[in-house]
């Protein structure tokens, strides 16, 4: 049986109104979240430390702007928008002596809540709004009067109004227009992890290097390399998303479609599947997120040398390259739009 999906029929913004929602961070998702629900009707403020460059972003976008205490005692919903290693702390040092009964506390993602790195008292709702994509376009499909499909969760032990005001908070971002799912915490922690992992970000990376590694030590040029291996790599992503599979398989020619059934489980085979259930447990099992607290603390080392090593990939150089002669593609600084919020 289908999962059930909940649309803005299902959701009343009224359950927000009266209440004062606060949205610490001003990142990717915390920008989306608190100029949707703004837009929406609802009274967001935010919450910020107060060096945070982000504090003059957020005013000049309308918002009240109070530091991290501050804001969790005058709110009665509070999104937690902050990265994942830094919310332990602002939790035991902000957020706790703050929280009292009957204020909700929600999560765009569960990884702290479901391992544990906050546990919240009793009395206080502990529900997850998680939309399905990054911030900026969260915005932007909201804008355009569309939707970014969201998972909402409620914790064990929430009021009979928690999923009522996760559904609320959903159709205020845009997400009910669009379709939402209800998971649990465990849930979409485990599988936003390994997605991450295996597929999307990890398994794409990684098999789009080899690709080009392979092509280039084998004598082509690196910029053939780069089209086929890099480049091209949206059109079919796009054929996937709009038709699955199956789809993405009618629209590529009869040569391409006998190459990817043949050889693709070559390349994807029984022991990349073994090495992805290896991820898998390493996840479950919570062995991953010990691993990447214990880098944080230790000041990101390996972290940093890993990402250092890969801008300095050649895919990277020739990408750069390659694009700057495509004037018709749009030009993205990421890392400076990031460092905007």
């Amino acid at each position: 049986m289908p999962a059930k999906v909940y649309t803005d029929k299902d959701a009343d913004l009224g359950v927000l109104q009266n209440k004062t929602l606060a949205v610490l961070g001003f990142g990717s998702q915390g920008h989306a979240h608190a100029l949707n629900l703004k837009d929406s009707g609802c009274s967001v403020i935010i919450g910020l430390y107060p060096g945070s460059k982000s504090r003059a972003v957020a005013a000049e976008r309308g918002f009240k702007v109070y530091d991290t205490a501050e804001a969790v005692r005058r709110a009665d919903v509070i999104m937690v928008a902050l990265p994942d290693m830094k919310q332990a702390s602002v939790y035991e040092q902000d957020i706790l002596p703050n929280l009292v009964k009957g204020k909700t506390l929600l999560f765009s993602h569960g990884l702290n809540v479901h391992f544990g790195l906050i546990t919240p008292p009793k009395g206080v709702d502990i529900i997850m709004v998680a939309p399905k994509g990054p911030g900026h376009i969260v915005r932007r499909l909201y804008t355009e009067g569309k939707g970014m499909p969201a998972l909402i969760a409620v914790a064990p032990g929430g009021s009979k109004t928690a999923k009522a005001t996760a559904l609320a908070w959903a159709k205020g971002i845009g997400s009910t227009r669009a379709g939402v799912l209800q998971t649990s915490f465990k849930e979409e922690t485990e599988t936003d992890l390994f997605g991450e992992q295996a597929v999307l970000c990890g398994g794409a990376s990684a098999l789009v290097q080899a690709g080009f590694e392979t092509l280039v030590e084998a004598g082509y040029q690196p910029e053939m390399a780069y089209f086929e291996c890099l480049h091209e790599l949206k059109l079919i992503c796009d054929l996937m998303y709009e038709s699955g599979i199956a789809g993405m398989r009618f629209s590529i020619s009869e040569t391409a479609k006998y190459g990817d059934i043949t050889r693709g489980p070559r390349i994807i085979n029984k022991g990349t599947k073994a090495e992805m259930k290896k991820i898998l447990k390493e996840i479950q099992s919570g062995q991953f997120t010990k691993e990447w607290v214990k880098e944080h603390k230790g000041g990101l080392k390996n972290y940093k040398r890993l990402l250092a090593a890969g801008e300095k990939h050649q895919i990277e150089k020739t990408g750069a390259y390659l694009r700057s002669m495509m004037p018709w593609m749009k030009k993205k600084n990421i890392k400076g739009v990031a460092a905007a919020y």
